[in-house]
């Protein structure tokens, strides 16, 4: 809708038009021409009166991307409010991949009361007590002491000496761990060794991190709900108070039961959280700096990656560590005072008034000018239509999109959670193997944006796939003897996955028209956390039949996913779409763009230029 800047009243077209434009008429009212679409006749309804004989200027409606063009796109305001929501990803990395050090699970063997007895009474080591304890089993192509079965001998019968050489176990029965296990703690206290979370048990470890990913599911459909409600900043800091509590509840668990219960919670709080900051930091800076804003608010999770093992290696009870990990999110509540609400979702619930507020305070804060313009500040999204899950799966390239696009989240938390936490069983020095695997994250989100405007979105998109997937493949069968090489290439298949899970964010929205940009991005995601959810038993359960064969699965999972990215469009230096006929008739959508644009040119032959003068209200 255009106004006119002299009399006041409201014009329709049904073509577009350019941000100001002048027409010159010798007069006004009447004004009429005829729609190059559909044959339909629109006019300009002026004032006689005020407007005869008159150059009448037109302005349109102000959005808040032309008040953000005046405000500044990212001055020093959204860059301090940029940094503070950064924070919110660094916890998230302790939350998301902290069962490799809460969870850790140390060499174990059956409790033998009596056994214990002798062993102080002899002065054996833990070594030759778990000897004679342990009987020898087949794994993994080696004999090792059992972990789940113990011999079945009377310790205080005559004749056993304390020289543990004289003792002959041969033929002698073996029982179940009926009195609990004994750990090698290697200075870590996790909740396994608290629970005694091994052998018939150990699918409960599987658990800790399945229920973390149900409250993510929950959390982030719940909290995407209220930050659309009642505002992204409320739902920000309801969801980090939500995290502190949940967070603390987890470290004083007094059982398993109620760890997991709250471990649910503090999963519901910690992505919707983290969600509702991505949103709102997006929602102030101007769209040709959103994409970069969301890789480094996703990088921060890397520098977490970093800080975990650090504070693993000197925070060596799991209880403390969770204490640690959730003391950020009760900080984030000082916020309140620090950010402020978006002036988008402002301006869709019509408080109009606080949104020009906050846009006037970025403005000062940017040191910038805003014109009169600010007056007709105006939703630009009111009129959207109400998307539904139909519209994703009705029309053959939507339903195309909509299937690639979810494997592909399903297949980066899978992937991704799976090697991470396959560094918690390998039996090396779990610090510096995370550590080293933390460092490769970084180079990802530089590839992207250094590659995603001079190659496009498709080939980066799947070829981190492939890459990721070829290096699963290939590391389940280098020897362990190749360390060196070992590690290298499963830390290239890390990069690949790192690349692959920040780039199907933003590839995901610009796949969808606008009506259901958002609506499909969160039903995409939603197979993001039911991966999560799969991951740990895929690692767990298959890594006990043999180490690399989890490999194996994510190699297939990720390959697969980038020969699949490779159906789906080009959308670099392509518009996005408005209409689902767009994306089913993209050579159409041009040829609309086209015509349109010639429609304009026929329409105002007169057309003077874009009238960018800030006085012009």
């Amino acid at each position: 809708m255009l106004r006119c800047t002299a009399c006041k009243e409201a014009a329709y077209f049904c073509g577009p038009l350019l941000p100001s434009v002048l027409l010159k008429t010798p007069v006004c009212p009447g004004f009429s021409a005829q729609c190059a679409e559909g044959g339909s006749e629109y006019r300009l309804p002026l004032s006689s009166a005020v407007c005869s004989n008159l150059c009448c200027s037109f302005a349109p409606m102000a959005t808040f991307d032309d008040i953000l063009d005046e405000a500044g796109k990212f001055g020093r305001c959204q860059k301090r409010i940029f940094a503070l929501l950064c924070m919110v990803s660094m916890p998230w990395a302790g939350v998301y991949v902290g069962i490799v050090f809460q969870g850790f699970t140390p060499d174990h063997w059956c409790r033998d009361p009596a056994a214990v007895e002798r062993r102080q009474a002899c002065g054996w080591t833990p070594a030759e007590s778990r000897r004679l304890t342990a009987p020898l089993v087949n794994s993994s192509e080696a004999l090792k002491p059992s972990s789940c079965e113990r011999y079945e001998l009377d310790w205080n019968a005559t004749g056993l000496t304390c020289d543990p050489q004289e003792v002959d176990l041969s033929g002698t029965p073996t029982t179940g761990c009926t009195e609990g296990w004994e750990y090698d703690y290697e200075g870590r206290r996790s909740f396994v060794t608290e629970f005694d979370l091994v052998c018939s048990d150990g699918w409960l470890v599987d658990m800790y991190q399945a229920t973390l990913n149900v409250g993510f599911l929950i959390g982030s459909i719940a909290i995407g709900y209220l930050a659309d409600r009642f505002g992204r900043k409320m739902s920000f800091l309801m969801s980090n108070l939500l995290n502190g509590i949940a967070g603390i509840l987890v470290a004083v668990a007094p059982d398993y039961v109620s760890l997991l219960v709250f471990r649910t919670l503090y999963g519901f709080g910690v992505k919707g959280g983290w969600v509702a900051g991505y949103v709102l930091i997006t929602e102030i800076v101007g769209v040709e700096f959103r994409r970069t804003v969301g890789v480094i608010y996703q990088m921060f999770f890397s520098v977490g990656i970093l800080l975990l093992p650090l504070l693993a290696y000197f925070i060596t009870d799991w209880r403390w560590l969770q204490v640690v990990i959730t003391i950020p999110y009760i900080l984030f509540l000082s916020y309140y005072w620090f950010i402020p609400e978006s002036p988008r979702w402002l301006l869709s619930q019509n408080k109009k008034s606080k949104a020009v507020k906050i846009t006037k305070d970025m403005a000062k804060e940017n040191k910038r000018t805003l014109s009169k313009r600010i007056e007709t500040l105006s939703d630009d999204n009111a009129d959207s239509s109400t998307a539904s899950f139909m519209d994703l799966i009705r029309t053959p390239k939507m339903r195309k999109h909509t299937f690639i696009l979810s494997y592909n989240w399903f297949t980066s938390a899978v992937v991704y959670q799976g090697l991470i936490m396959r560094l918690g069983i390998l039996g090396g020095n779990v610090y510096v193997d995370f550590l080293i695997s933390g460092l490769v994250e970084f180079p990802a989100a530089f590839l992207i944006l250094f590659t995603i405007e001079r190659i496009g979105r498709r080939v980066p998109f799947a070829t981190a796939n492939i890459v990721a997937g070829l290096s699963c493949f290939i590391t389940a069968f280098i020897p362990d003897n190749m360390f060196w090489f070992k590690t290298v290439v499963a830390c290239i298949g890390r990069l690949g996955i790192t690349m692959t899970f920040e780039m199907v964010v933003f590839v995901n929205t610009e796949l969808y028209p606008t009506f259901v940009r958002n609506f499909g991005v969160s039903v995409c995601s939603t197979l993001c956390d039911v991966g999560g959810i799969v991951a740990p038993f895929l690692l767990y359960r298959l890594a006990v039949i043999w180490l690399e064969l989890p490999l194996i699965i994510f190699g297939s999972l990720a390959f697969l996913a980038g020969g699949l990215v490779l159906l789906l469009p080009e959308t670099r230096g392509v518009p996005l779409p408005d209409t689902i006929d767009d994306i089913e008739f993209p050579e159409r959508a041009k040829e609309k763009v086209q015509l349109k644009k010639q429609q304009l040119t026929n329409l105002l032959p007169n057309v003077v230029s874009s009238n960018k003068d800030p006085a012009t209200v």
